[in-house]
């Protein structure tokens, strides 16, 4: 399997998670929870990294991290080594105590940064483990709602997207909580491109440019290759609204068998996701999208013209693509 590809340059923001090995515990008392808030605190001393938000479950966690110094793995191994230690002296045990490496997605800030905040902030409330969030003690949620925040938490700039004023971001930023508490709210970590990247189209291809130039491990090579054959949405409709003779503003509205073969290609040739895709086309929902790529090989295989045009179509996209 090809190693996790890690994006790491000056500036990034990444949504990190990693879970206990088997999916157990990695937290077991008070005094642990404490002491990874110390590594925390350690690894911001020593790497100058940004915390802007965080939640410690009991058998995995979140954090929100900025790396003005394009050095997250050197935040990730001082993090989650100086912890296993910490666990293995205390129960006297050897071995791992968390399931992989990390899981680090890079996030573009500006369109889903606030809304990361939330999904990390709710996560005990979607658990099952409290009822709101400010009741449970071992999240920064208290320092988003609260005039004095933790001194480990980097809140300014979350909070700066609702308002100018510190104390109407702050109300503000709980009511944006309170409205999904009772909402089933989609995670936008479904939007996640290649697995690897949560952003925008323009954000995504800078990513991607970027890569090219980037220099890997050899067990990240095969992860830099996936994530680089797959090509823009962008690219698909050009080519489709040029074959068809249909403006891509006409396409996005149609109802039949064009629209089918351009949902089928956009699933098959890029990294967008269901729901990303769906609203490409109105708005159309995550399942639909799913049973329309499911569904349209058995449709081209029963009508030969349509058959025709997604041969015509794959062998176009895959000349592009080189």
């Amino acid at each position: 399997m090809a190693r996790p590809l890690r994006i790491q340059h000056e500036g990034a923001f990444y949504h990190v998670t990693s879970r206990g090995n088997e999916r157990k515990r990695i937290f077991f008392s008070k005094a642990d929870y404490d002491r990874f808030k110390t590594y925390l605190e350690e690894a911001r001393e020593k790497y100058a990294y940004r915390l802007h938000c965080y939640v410690l479950m009991p058998n995995h966690y979140h954090l929100l991290i900025e790396t003005p110094g394009g050095n997250l793995s050197k935040v990730m191994h001082y993090i989650n080594g100086s912890y296993t230690n910490y666990i293995n002296r205390r129960k006297g045990r050897t071995g791992h105590l968390f399931q992989g490496r990390y899981k680090a997605i890079l996030v573009d800030k500006d369109n889903y940064l606030l809304e990361l905040s939330r999904y990390v902030h709710l996560n005990p409330v979607r658990a099952g483990i409290v009822e709101r969030p400010e009741a449970y003690p071992y999240s920064s949620y208290k320092s988003f709602i609260q005039k004095e925040g933790e001194e480990i938490v980097y809140r300014d700039l979350i909070l700066a997207m609702l308002a100018s004023d510190p104390a109407l971001a702050r109300s503000k930023y709980r009511a944006f909580i309170e409205s999904a508490i009772s909402e089933e709210l989609e995670s936008p970590l479904k939007d996640v491109y290649g697995g690897a990247i949560l952003g925008g189209e323009n954000f995504i291809r800078k990513t991607l440019g970027r890569l090219k130039d980037e220099t890997l491990s050899k067990e990240e090579v095969s992860s830099r290759r996936e994530l680089q054959k797959s090509m823009g949405a962008e690219e698909i409709l050009k080519i489709v609204s040029h074959h068809l003779g249909i403006s891509i503003e006409d396409l996005a509205v149609q109802k039949d068998d064009k629209r089918d073969l351009t949902i089928y290609l956009l699933k098959k040739y890029t990294g967008l996701t269901n729901r990303r895709i769906g609203d490409l086309f109105g708005g159309l929902s995550y399942s639909a999208v799913a049973k329309v790529y499911a569904r349209f090989p058995e449709k081209a295989e029963k009508d030969s013209a349509l058959g025709k045009l997604l041969a015509v179509f794959s062998l176009a996209i895959s000349n592009v693509k080189g």
